[in-house]
């Protein structure tokens, strides 16, 4: 005990600020790179396996089915936040990656037998689908239970940036590893990525759960977790400036998202003739823009967060507006590149307002709610899908941006009390 008293005093020490201060503690050592880990695995996983379904089928359509089952686990994401409350963080992030691992070794079982076929693919993501929406949230639980309260804002900035990084080298050492040795080859280094994860994440000490201490926590634990969830949705409804932060965080996943990261293996493949390789590149340009908008933000102060949300969301669909007339790799990229960065600095302002403004008792409930809204990026996709085959890309993408722009600025003047006056909660510096 004696020992470990420096160390404390290091890491809350206003006077020696570092960003490194949250390796200090030794879960945290183990869950960045169980965090990297996964999230480099999903990167991969998730170009390679979409290039495949364009590829064998030929069809955007079924390209934008893919894209969705990603996201099926969304309306239920909150209720794993719940189970997590009752077994444990650390113990339900391992069952979630260790289930990331089986599903993951089953592709590589038919690739390498030489019996992977679309359908099996779809189904597989339809199971993935399930769970791998709650992994952030549940991460996030975990890195709040094991860090220490003033060392909390710098270990989720520094998640956050890893993230982004492992979006970039990802999606090119996915793309890479599938060009130059294969499907099967590549999965079975996104099995390994995965079973290390796991191994990582269980390294993690779990914290003690302690035994309820009055009648009322006892209560709270019996009540039933679609009675919570109906509880913060009416939180959220009566709220009016964290009810305009969803409906626009809702239409981002709606009309953005689905352009902008959902069909680029369509648009990397049938708009600009390129493979894998080119697909790496488009992803990576994405992420690069995003770790680019999360490191400004971490560095800036006093910024009125829902201006900043606005002017974010409002460059990113003119970004997109011109995206949707390019004809050439290196001017995609570039609008890629543009467009992560602003979607960074709307997602960050978005989840500021939110917790700036929920009450620490409905903190959890209010980012369930947050998560129910990203079921917008697969309707957006599948929609685009249809629309794709019927009028082509550029006027898809066109309509989204245009079409998005012209709700954000009416949601902007319905609230416009609570998110754009100077004074309004949401612009508190």
């Amino acid at each position: 005990m004696v020992r470990d008293a420096p160390r404390q005093r290091v890491l809350s020490d206003p006077a020696r600020p570092s960003a490194l201060a949250p390796f200090r503690v030794r879960n945290y050592r183990f869950q960045w790179p169980a965090d990297l880990l996964t999230s480099w695995a999903f990167e991969m996983e998730t170009l390679i396996l979409g290039w495949y379904v364009l590829v064998e089928t030929g069809s955007v359509l079924l390209l934008t089915l893919f894209a969705s089952l990603g996201y099926v686990g969304t309306l239920v994401a909150p209720m794993f936040g719940v189970v997590g409350d009752r077994i444990g963080h650390r113990d339900l992030l391992a069952m979630m990656r260790a289930s990331y691992a089986v599903l993951a070794a089953v592709l590589m079982a038919l690739v390498l037998s030489g019996h992977l076929a679309p359908v099996y693919v779809l189904i597989v993501a339809a199971f993935m689908g399930i769970v791998r929406p709650s992994d952030l949230g549940v991460r996030g639980a975990l890195v709040a239970t094991i860090m220490p309260r003033d060392a909390l804002i710098g270990a989720i900035s520094i998640s956050r940036t890893t993230m982004d990084t492992a979006r970039i080298a990802g999606a090119l050492s996915g793309a890479g590893l599938f060009a130059a040795l294969g499907m099967g080859p590549a999965y079975v280094a996104i099995v390994c990525l995965y079973v290390a994860s796991t191994a990582l994440t269980l390294c993690v000490t779990a914290p003690a759960t302690p035994e309820p201490a009055s009648e009322a926590v006892q209560e709270a634990m019996r009540r039933s977790p679609l009675r919570d969830l109906t509880e913060g949705v009416a939180y959220v409804w009566t709220t009016p400036r964290m009810q305009a932060a969803l409906w626009v965080a809702f239409l981002a996943n709606l009309t953005a998202y689905p352009i902008s990261n959902g069909l680029l293996p369509y648009i990397a493949k049938a708009i600009y003739g390129t493979n894998q390789t080119g697909l790496g590149y488009l992803s990576a340009s994405f992420a690069i823009g995003s770790l680019a908008g999360s490191i400004v933000l971490s560095l800036v102060r006093d910024v009125r967060m829902a201006r900043l949300m606005i002017g974010a969301i409002v460059v990113w669909y003119v970004t997109l507006l011109v995206f949707a007339q390019m004809q050439t790799m290196p001017t995609a990229i570039a609008c890629l590149v543009v467009a992560g960065f602003s979607q960074s600095l709307a997602m960050i302002s978005i989840a500021v307002i939110l917790m700036r403004t929920a009450s620490e008792s409905f903190r959890g409930r209010v980012m369930g709610v947050r998560m129910m809204v990203i079921y917008g990026l697969p309707l957006g996709l599948l929609a685009a899908g249809s629309l794709i085959d019927e009028v082509g890309f550029a006027t898809t993408a066109t309509l989204y941006a245009a079409a998005g722009l012209a709700l954000m600025l009416a949601i902007v003047l319905h609230w416009r009390a609570d998110l754009w006056h100077a004074h309004a909660p949401a612009n508190a510096r």
